[in-house]
């Protein structure tokens, strides 16, 4: 009789994805010399679509044992009240410092969470504002107020960065503030917007009941640092707020905060970012491409793509592909067009798009008379704002059929669009940096060779999407995370240049709560 191994893998055809006995069936084949009693644990599903027919991969742990039904409420209840006078302030409230937040409490250190925004449920009002009446509000919008971001744009938790910690804790933490379990074991969870402002809602409750606290419409204009230690953080009120430690997690949009650490002589950066457009496909056609079947089966979910390529020695590459998804408009000021993807949770709109942007090094832009610290934001600020002042000063956003994208004429007409405030046609060569448009160009013409379908008429390019991370860096100690010119400011986060999604920012909170527990213990 053969051991019991810890892991078993099976292949199911995705027809057959819901059939548990013909999947038992399988297993029990695989593991023929194995004793009878076995039980069984799903721990991973991901999708193969390389060959037709699609098929699921399966992962399964095993045990001689039943498995202990997990509570991950128990996360929440291993939180004691926190009774520490020890502060600290987290000048942001989405993943990177709400999970700074929860890392805090759990060394026994109280969190006070501040953010310029609304509360989750106050942002939907503004959101509304933006899609049918044109009104940003500058401190609550898709990118700033509770959540951050990612909340109101897509959900989706993928990162590559295993290095950075343990994910899965991230996700069981999710999971114990509502989220479905799924996440635990789908190869690309995704939460969705119609569901994550409750989870969102849930983790404050958390912080509040645990013993810290969460402020909104706080908008931290000024610090007050004293021999190289910052003393108190300042909000548009004159209101001092005053820690031990400060956690900075403002977000990859909050270009204030890059001029108030400059001013303060506080040490930022340039930092590469990516910018282009948004390219929205009829969903059946995605699915028809990735899944070599037309309609698509109903045990398959909306078909998603990654795709890259190299033009002028610089990445062309697909960046949150948003499948069953919507266009956003996610500027963060009046006077600047910006476009991002989301989706619910459902993924069940008509429609998939995905930003396709291509690499901008600080190198690229000297000549053009960008050359200090600021020189990839005030670019990034610049083409914003052209693209808002080509038109008619409002929401709606240039569109262009992708063949005629490519080709460099106008587009007679324009297919229908998610995108609520609207679209207009116009030459995309006349509005991008012509090297911008040129990149752009070669890398999705390498798209349609690897991606045979991609390049079609039905498809729609929507300007302009430039929001993909931060411009700047503010650079931190690599043990102590710390900043080194204020040794009790730790940068966090997407905004700090250090993080890049839901994930990798809620990791990176918990990693430098972590380096903040030492250093006000030490």
């Amino acid at each position: 009789m053969e051991k019991l191994p810890l892991f078993v893998e099976v292949r199911i055809p995705f027809d057959r994805i819901n059939d548990a006995a013909f999947i038992e069936k399988k297993i029990r084949k695989k593991l023929k010399k194995v004793k009878e009693e076995i039980f069984l644990n799903l721990i991973r599903k991901s999708i193969d679509a390389r060959k037709s027919p699609v098929t699921f991969l399966l992962r399964y742990e095993l045990s001689e044992k039943p498995f202990e039904d997990q509570n991950r409420k128990r996360l929440i209840q291993e939180i004691g009240k926190v009774e520490s006078t020890k502060k600290v302030l987290i000048i942001g409230a989405g993943p990177a410092g709400y999970f700074a937040a929860l890392q805090c409490l759990r060394s026994g250190l109280k969190p006070i969470v501040v953010d310029r925004g609304k509360d989750v449920r106050a942002r939907r009002r503004d959101l509304r504002s933006i899609q049918q009446f044109d009104e940003v509000n500058p401190d609550s919008n898709y990118c700033f107020g509770e959540g951050g971001a990612g909340t109101y744009s897509d959900g989706k938790l993928y990162t590559r960065s295993h290095k950075r910690g343990k994910i899965q804790d991230v996700l069981e933490l999710l999971v114990a503030h509502g989220a479905k379990q799924d996440i635990l074991i789908d190869a690309h969870p995704h939460i969705g917007s119609n569901k994550l402002p409750g989870i969102i809602s849930n983790i404050r409750e958390t912080i509040e009941e645990k013993g810290g606290e969460v402020h909104f419409n706080t908008k931290i204009v000024d610090f007050l640092i004293k021999d190289k230690k910052m003393m108190a953080a300042i909000d548009q009120d004159g209101k001092g707020f005053y820690a031990d430690a400060f956690i900075l997690a403002t977000g990859h949009s909050a270009r204030d905060i890059y001029k108030l650490l400059d001013k303060k002589n506080i040490h930022i950066e340039a930092k590469p970012f990516a910018l282009g457009v948004r390219i929205e496909h009829p969903q059946p056609l995605i699915d028809e491409i990735q899944y070599k079947q037309k309609p698509r089966s109903e045990n398959l979910p909306a078909a998603s793509y990654k795709l890259t390529a190299q033009a002028d020695d610089r990445g062309v590459f697909s960046f949150c592909m948003c499948p069953g998804g919507l266009i956003v408009p996610s500027a963060t000021a009046p006077g600047e067009l910006v476009v991002n993807g989301m989706s619910l949770s459902r993924r069940d709109s008509p429609y998939a798009n995905s930003g396709v942007v291509t690499a901008i090094e600080p190198a690229d832009l000297g000549k053009y008379g960008y050359r200090d610290k600021f020189a990839c934001m005030d670019f990034q600020a610049h083409v914003e704002q052209a693209f808002f002042s080509h038109g008619a000063g409002t929401q709606q956003a240039p569109a262009q059929r992708l063949v005629d994208f490519i080709d460099g004429k106008e587009s007679k007409s324009l297919p229908d669009t998610s995108y609520i405030p609207g679209i207009y046609s116009w030459q995309f060569k006349e509005l991008l940096p012509d090297w911008v448009y040129a990149r752009l160009r070669r890398g999705i013409l390498i798209f349609e060779k690897n991606m045979k379908g991609y390049l079609t008429q039905e498809a729609v390019v929507v300007g302009l999407e430039s929001r993909t991370s931060a411009p700047l860096k503010i650079p931190r100690n690599q043990e102590t995370l710390n900043h080194q010119d204020v040794q009790n400011l730790f940068p966090c986060g997407e905004g700090a240049g250090y993080a890049g999604g839901i994930l990798s920012a809620a990791m990176d909170g918990q990693n430098v709560a972590r380096a903040v527990f030492a250093y006000v213990e030490k």
